[in-house]
């Protein structure tokens, strides 16, 4: 049984170090542009803070939930937009607060969510564990935006497992949202840990591999950067393909990095 409360823990980490450094920033610069195409710093945010309000819709009233995921598919993922453009528009105190007050009480309402009970959400339904952990992936892929809009490096952490663990378990899930079939054996993922040390996922004799650090792959499966542009090197014709399209959050297929992009 996963720890809900050591995984809420590497969140609420992650989610304070995207809050000192946007916190830190005067008001102008909320308005820089990311890379994700017409979003700005405080469109990430907004998104971040968005999604929390779902999330929380989920697990405290999951019979209202599947009118939220109705509503996604029916726009074709353009509610996401507009929810960070609304977000977007009021003032980076007014954001910040709406982020870090949405963060805490959904971080109560997952820890109060009994062992076995699963939350709805816009993929298949989530253990609270997951859903955790879906919300770090996504803070530090947002937070990942916001980083390379500054022009910061980020140093990474031992929170990347929990990314790189989602990213080998969401395989099916981004085969299907591509109309594929996924493959019927695992695939053996071996990363270099930001402490030297090796993350194995998947069968020791599997044929298709994929080896490189766990930043290049949390970075590929998370959509920041292309494949090419990591140290991550795959064997086997599924494995080369799965990078392709790779995906750890849920919802619509992501459109990816350009190759070349961060160059």
């Amino acid at each position: 049984m996963a720890d809900v409360g050591a995984i809420l823990r590497d969140l609420a980490a992650e989610s304070a170090e995207l809050d000192d450094v946007v916190a830190a920033l005067p008001e102008a610069d909320w308005a820089r542009p990311t890379p994700a195409d017409g979003w700005t710093i405080a469109h990430q945010i907004a998104h971040l803070a968005w999604t929390d309000d779902k999330a929380l819709i989920a697990v405290r009233t999951p019979e209202r939930f599947a009118a939220e995921v109705e509503k996604a598919f029916a726009s074709g993922g353009k509610d996401v937009d507009e929810g960070a453009e609304e977000g977007a528009a009021a003032p980076p105190a007014e954001l910040l607060a709406r982020w870090r007050l949405g963060r805490e009480e959904l971080a109560r309402a997952l820890a109060e969510v009994p062992d076995g009970q699963k939350v709805p959400w816009y993929g298949p339904p989530m253990s609270a564990a997951s859903m955790v952990t879906a919300r770090l992936m996504e803070t530090w892929a947002h937070a990942q935006d916001v980083f390379d809009a500054l022009g910061l490096r980020r140093e990474p952490t031992d929170r990347l497992w929990h990314i790189a663990r989602f990213g080998v378990r969401t395989r099916d899930f981004a085969y299907t949202i591509n109309s594929r079939t996924p493959p019927a054996g695992q695939f053996r993922v071996e990363l270099t840990a930001p402490d030297g040390s090796t993350w194995a996922f998947g069968p020791e004799d599997a044929a298709e591999r994929v080896t490189g650090s766990a930043l290049g792959f949390v970075m590929v499966v998370t959509q920041r950067r292309h494949p090419a542009d990591t140290d991550l090197r795959a064997e086997g014709e599924e494995a080369r393909t799965w990078l392709t399209f790779a995906q750890a959050f849920a919802g619509l297929p992501g459109s990816g990095r350009k190759e070349g992009q961060f160059e």
